[in-house]
């Protein structure tokens, strides 16, 4: 059995506007925890939506299913073939863990 466990995980990049405190202080968070602003960003939509019991159940119903995306997600082009593969960690164990952030958050 393996030591480490790698997974491979596909970021996107979307674009979103903040306000220029929110902007100031996501910076300044990234400083504090040494971390990037993405991380930041990622980390901090993950808690939220792992916090918050109405949006865990609103993601149970069929409403969630249907949503019009908003997020404003670049495409590369020719990459679209290559994300609809499946992507698999690098020592073949699936992982469950994936969170709701990871599949609507953001990479620069």
């Amino acid at each position: 059995m393996p030591l480490l466990e790698v997974v491979q995980t596909r970021h996107i990049n979307a674009y979103i506007r903040l306000l220029d405190t929110t902007a100031m202080q996501v910076d300044q968070y990234a400083a504090f925890i040494k971390a990037s602003a993405d991380d930041v960003i990622e980390q901090a939509l993950a808690y939220v939506f792992s916090k918050d019991r109405d949006f865990q159940e609103f993601l149970k119903s069929a409403e969630a299913q249907r949503i019009t995306p908003t997020l404003r997600v670049r495409r590369a082009p020719g990459t679209e073939a290559a994300e609809q593969l499946p992507k698999k960690p690098a020592n073949g164990a699936a992982n469950s863990s994936t969170s709701a952030a990871s599949a609507a958050g953001s990479r620069a």
